[in-house]
């Protein structure tokens, strides 16, 4: 049996009339060129960012809430310490964060995506970057970012905090300060970590020491300098080489 007799009839139904490849194959090998462009130009467009820390949250919180204005005082405040702050671009908890930068003393950046569901930027960035794949602006936030700080969020938001763990407790990704704000939200997820993931041998005990919880703008940024007090906050050699292979 040839691998074309074990492919489905579906598959074999739109195939090109000589029964070759199917058409649409074309479009997704000339695809891959417009992935590329887009790694480039954010990849040059950010190249002068650094330091800067990533900040995640959720984009259905009201400018009034309690966690936006803590975003925005968190920001503002790395900001004024010399960090770039980037945020997702669009609204909620990202528009707190590119707030807070936009009139501090470093730059808001804003990494934003196109949806079928179209996100509106917010107004408050120096510099927007759009993506339309969710991969290619993923890396971005890793590539550019001496910490991560993780506000209150959904889906979005834990698939950034999970994926900056899995990274670097693959070894994939240099270490950086992952910082979870207010401890009442996230100590049910953190609970679980440790009786389920810990318990059962799903993760190691000292991978939970991969992330740290902080409740105020002062000791968020004082967490992140500390972790880097005895280096500087450019990537080191090995770490470069590293993220080459992210």
């Amino acid at each position: 049996m040839t691998a074309k007799d074990k492919l489905p009839r579906s598959i074999r139904a739109h195939s090109a009339p000589d029964g070759g490849t199917p058409r649409y194959n074309a479009r997704e090998s000339w695809r891959i060129f417009g992935i590329m462009a887009e790694f480039v130009e954010a990849t040059d467009r950010l190249s002068a960012i650094r330091p800067a820390v990533s900040i995640f949250g959720s984009a259905r919180i009201p400018p009034d809430h309690m966690y936006y204005i803590l975003a925005e005082q968190i920001a503002r405040r790395l900001s004024d310490s010399g960090f770039t702050v980037i945020s997702g671009g669009g609204p909620g908890i990202m528009e707190a964060a590119n707030k807070g930068a936009f009139f501090g003393k470093s730059p808001s950046v804003g990494l934003n995506i196109q949806l079928p569901l179209e996100q509106t930027a917010n107004p408050y960035q120096d510099i927007s970057q759009t993506f339309r794949h969710f991969f290619a602006r993923k890396f971005m936030f890793v590539k550019f970012a001496a910490a991560y700080v993780v506000m209150p969020g959904g889906f979005g938001t834990l698939d950034e905090l999970l994926e900056a763990m899995t990274l670097i407790q693959t070894k994939k990704s240099q270490k950086i300060p992952i910082i979870l704000v207010h401890g009442p939200f996230w100590q049910g997820l953190l609970d679980w970590f440790r009786d389920r993931l810990v318990a059962d041998g799903m993760v190691n005990p000292e991978d939970l020491d991969l992330v740290q919880v902080i409740d105020t703008p002062e000791e968020v940024v004082e967490a992140i300098f500390k972790h880097y007090e005895r280096r500087g906050f450019q990537p080191m050699p090995a770490e470069h080489d590293m993220m080459l292979n992210l």
